[in-house]
């Protein structure tokens, strides 16, 4: 089941699966003191090839499954072999961002997009991911001048699907314990407000790093309600990036930021052995064709 909410949601019967993602991005994406370094060769130095060696096992991971991948442009430049294994393995290719920053601003998301253009031309890129789960309202008719048809870039319950103009908002998905019909409003992050307002963000791979074997039940559950729930992953959470002292650094100053490095290997391998599967992409083209034949 899923909800198309314009003004009245209207709910449907499709086929309920996980929508799974990875916002491929490098380890030090994850700090914001890295923010402000924007030259080429630094960035690609620090991330020391781990995007490189890390997408062969997470490819090996996925198997047979589909899974919708975020990319971070940059990675794009400095191997440009990892869209087109991507790609070549079956999976939906998205966009993350160009460098990995805060985009929830309209001119710096503009830049970000003109930057990334030339590769999602080329991959035929119609998916979008935010930073940080980051973006706004204003953000949407932006997107859709650049050819994006979907948007993945806040948190509501799961079985939520939002048009926003002309691009489709498929959010991350949340639990809260009882049904309300809303029309979401960007912002929806990770924060203190959404959790006040009863909404724990499962879909997130900061809560699966605290409790695996919970939400793996969570998801069971709302696929037996006809939901398909959306989670995110990292590639730094399914192919361990080796230890340095930079990182070591990183997550004295950020220790709240530990779980995201915590290996998620095992429960992916759970996740894929006991339920479906798909891109977001997939879902989303089942679920247009659904409503536009009732």
């Amino acid at each position: 089941m899923f909800y198309i909410v314009k003004y009245n949601p209207t709910p449907m019967a499709i086929s309920p699966r996980v929508l799974l993602s990875i916002d491929y991005e490098p380890v030090f994406a994850l700090f914001r003191h890295y923010d402000h370094i924007t030259d080429v060769k630094t960035r690609r130095d620090m991330d020391n090839g781990f995007t490189s060696r890390a997408l062969n096992p997470i490819l090996e991971q996925l198997g047979d499954s589909k899974a919708s991948i975020f990319l971070v442009g940059e990675i794009a430049e400095w191997y440009p072999d990892v869209p087109q294994k991507i790609v070549a393995a079956g999976h939906e290719l998205g966009l993350h961002c160009q460098f990995h920053r805060p985009l929830v601003k309209v001119n710096q998301l503009a830049d970000d997009l003109r930057a990334s253009s030339a590769w999602c031309k080329q991959y035929h890129v119609h998916g979008y991911r935010a930073p940080m789960i980051g973006i706004s309202e204003e953000a949407y008719p932006l997107l859709e001048s650049f050819g994006f048809r979907y948007s993945s870039s806040i948190y509501a319950p799961a079985g939520t699907l939002l048009k926003k103009g002309n691009v489709w908002e498929i959010p991350v998905s949340t639990w809260r314990a009882r049904d309300a019909h809303e029309n979401f409003v960007a912002p929806r992050d990770f924060s203190f407000k959404l959790l006040l307002g009863g909404e724990f963000p499962y879909g997130s791979s900061f809560s699966i790093g605290l409790m695996a074997r919970r939400i793996l039940s969570i998801i069971e559950d709302e696929l037996k309600r006809g939901h398909s729930p959306v989670i995110i992953m990292h590639p730094y959470e399914l192919v361990n990036p080796g230890s340095s002292a930079r990182l070591t650094r990183d997550l004295m100053r950020n220790p709240l930021f530990i779980p995201f490095l915590w290996d998620k290997s095992p429960f992916l391998r759970d996740l894929l052995k006991s339920f479906p599967t798909s891109s977001l992409q997939s879902y989303l083209d089942e679920a247009v064709a659904l409503n536009e034949k009732s």
